[in-house]
């Protein structure tokens, strides 16, 4: 759904003084941020990590970011995370003018999997892409792209041409991407495994004696025959030895 209002961020100007004072201001709860794009200089700020967080989880791409009093509409651009804590440690904001058209990249969500005549039957859902390229105006660009298995049976698989797309939206990815896949249930799928590394084995290799039951019959008879042929043999010696 297309978004008209947009969360605001109150944030302070700030002095870009190095690592040990933005180390300071995270110890403090703050992010450290920079504004950039547009017409405008880049601007230093900080914000209220909690207020930030806050914002971002609002519905809307766009948030009206304000900094010493100035407001300006502006998209997330990037966000460093701590590599242990996960926590927001750098954003950087870049401003764009809600008459022009941005890109985003947005999650791509999988509903009415309960009523997929697959899912049903037991088959699993595999989602291999899981976000998609979205091309739409500022306060348009949609919290997430939804793509329905309601049809799919085990087996098939969904393009991203079948996702919905909201008005005003373009998706930027190819449309026969397959997204959504409906596989077997595992346990039919591990049956199968089984059986073939009852004749192969796991390591790809032929299993010795499988399939030699044959073999050793041919050559018991094979045997037999020789065996008679040798009680012939014997036979004729007993009647010379007799004349």
């Amino acid at each position: 759904m297309a978004q008209s209002t947009n969360s605001t961020l109150n944030a302070s100007p700030r002095e870009p003084d190095g690592s040990r004072a933005n180390r300071r201001l995270r110890r403090e709860g703050q992010v450290p941020g920079t504004l950039y794009g547009g017409e405008g200089e880049a601007v230093s700020f900080s914000v209220d990590s909690r207020e930030l967080r806050a914002a971002l989880h609002a519905s809307g791409a766009v948030v009206d970011l304000v900094v010493g009093g100035t407001s300006e509409p502006a998209v997330l651009k990037d966000a460093q995370r701590h590599p242990v804590r996960g926590e927001m440690t750098h954003v950087d904001f870049v401003r764009v003018n809600l008459n022009v058209a941005i890109q985003a990249v947005v999650p791509l969500i999988v509903v009415d999997a309960e009523e997929s005549p697959g899912v049903v039957e037991g088959g699993v859902v595999d989602q291999p892409i899981r976000e998609v390229h979205v091309e739409a105006l500022p306060n348009e660009i949609p919290e997430s792209i939804e793509i329905s298995v309601a049809t799919l049976n085990i087996g098939e698989t969904a393009p991203l041409s079948s996702a919905v797309v909201p008005a005003g939206v373009t998706l930027l990815d190819e449309d026969d991407l397959v997204v959504v896949s409906l596989l077997a249930p595992r346990l039919e799928i591990e049956e199968t495994i089984e059986e073939e590394t009852e004749l192969i084995g796991e390591d790809g290799e032929p299993i010795e004696g499988a399939g030699e039951e044959g073999e050793a019959g041919d050559g018991g008879e094979g045997g037999g025959g020789e065996a008679g042929g040798g009680g012939d043999e014997s036979g004729e010696k007993s009647d010379d030895d007799a004349g």
